[in-house]
């Protein structure tokens, strides 16, 4: 209740607590059934829709912010797992790069879609919640002054129909004063009373006035407003759902696209690891295959198995370890020691000795030469073809630490011996070929 001195004086406290207690006892006279109630079936069912608009709505609001908590919680447990994938992620391994950009990728695909759903979902639902409160309060109040207008009508009515009632009490004091007063001064004193009835006739008129005309025109501004309201319900859950439904197709199309590039990441860092195993496996296959070759002269001439692929060749690393540098380094130098000896003894063998018929001039880097056994394609523009048969002059990398496992960089014997060309050197995997 309001304190008086803030804006509120005892006059109208007064007169809001009489119309509260006016409003009470004409409730209670309708409840009884001695006082008829102004009843309007069509506001009614307005009012109905109305209430179970503002609860589809405001479950409509509680349940988008559920699933707003949702969508992040999913993007805190996806960024955590992104995290830890790249934590992981050995920075020799197929696509590391890709692995973080992806992840970043990731994370701002979620923020998006976050942020998406908050401005055009929840927000629009917002907008269309904060008008209930007031029309529900207009309500409320046009329900007040239906009852003021009822109390009003009643009481005038009942001035109406108690007139008679009303002159019979006139009468009855008159004859009351007839042995008190003398009988010019009871005139007066009926007129005074006939006087009185009228005033509080003409004041209970007046009152009743007031109050139909601020019900109706409660009643008919929400008359107007309640079902345009109400038809507004199909655009905003149109509105609501239409964007929900665009982000999150778009949301899972970006998604599954991040998501094919880390199953493709996934796929290519297998298969190289089974390539270098499988090369591996075939390198060990080739040298017990020449071994039993040399030792048994009737294996030698019968035609050679196929082997197994040849080893992978993952991209060179770009640091490599002080192990990794130094062993290629060991590999080279004795191989650059054999073939010094290999050219000392060439400085006193024929040439022809040397190089099958050629001029005697080896490549830079020379180190042996090899026979290809099998035919082999190849695969890039680094590598050598070669034909079973093919004599090939085996020569050091240029950058060691370039050298995969199980491939040897040469050129062939025909070419050098008739270009002397250098360049077109290439790589070819050892297992395919055997010394000579």
């Amino acid at each position: 209740m309001a304190e008086i001195g803030k804006g509120v004086t005892a006059g109208k406290l007064a007169i809001n607590v009489q119309k509260r207690l006016t409003r009470a006892q004409e409730k209670v006279l309708q409840k009884l059934g001695k006082a008829d109630e102004t009843r309007d079936v069509v506001f009614e069912e307005m009012v109905a829709n109305f209430n179970k608009q503002m609860g589809e709505g405001t479950k409509l609001q509680k349940d988008l912010k559920a699933y707003l908590a949702a969508v992040k919680t999913m993007h805190d447990a996806s960024r955590r797992l992104q995290d830890c994938l790249a934590d992981m992620y050995e920075p020799e391994w197929f696509g590391k790069e890709e692995i973080d950009a992806l992840a970043e990728d990731t994370d701002t695909l979620w923020l998006d879609y976050h942020q998406n759903l908050t401005d055009k979902s929840l927000t629009c639902m917002d907008t269309y919640l904060a008008q209930f409160p007031e029309i529900k309060a207009r309500i409320a109040k046009r329900e007040r002054k239906m009852v003021d207008f009822d109390s009003a009508r009643h009481h005038f009515a009942s001035l109406q129909k108690g007139k008679k009632k009303d002159e019979a009490k006139i009468a009855k004091p008159t004859a009351l004063l007839e042995k008190a007063a003398p009988s010019w001064a009871q005139g007066l004193i009926s007129a005074h009373q006939v006087a009185q009835t009228n005033l509080s006739y003409n004041q209970a008129e007046e009152e009743l006035g007031r109050a139909q005309k601020i019900f109706e025109e409660m009643n008919v501004e929400l008359q107007d407003e309640l079902p345009s309201l109400w038809d507004s319900r199909v655009g905003v859950y149109v509105n609501t759902f239409q964007g929900m439904a665009g982000h999150q197709e778009k949301f899972h199309r970006e998604m599954s696209k991040l998501s094919q590039n880390l199953n493709d990441i996934m796929t290519k860092l297998e298969e190289q690891r089974q390539l270098k195993k499988d090369g591996t496996a075939a390198a060990k296959t080739g040298d017990a295959a020449k071994s039993e070759e040399a030792n048994h002269s009737e294996a030698a001439s019968s035609p050679a198995k196929r082997p197994g692929p040849p080893p992978s060749r993952p991209p060179p690393r770009l640091t490599p370890s002080p192990d990794q540098r130094q062993q290629p380094a060991d590999v080279y130098a004795d191989e650059a020691s054999a073939a010094d000896d290999n050219t000392e003894s060439a400085a006193t063998t024929p040439q022809s000795a040397v190089t099958n018929g050629s001029d005697g001039e080896l490549p830079p880097g020379f180190i042996y030469k090899v026979k290809a056994i099998h035919d082999y394609a190849s695969t890039d523009g680094d590598e050598l073809e070669l034909k079973m048969g093919d004599i090939l002059l085996v020569v050091a990398f240029d950058n060691p630490d370039e050298q995969d496992d199980g491939w040897l960089m040469g050129v062939k014997e025909s070419h050098w011996m008739q270009h002397k060309d250098i360049s077109v050197k290439g790589v070819f995997p050892e297992n395919f070929t055997q010394k000579v």
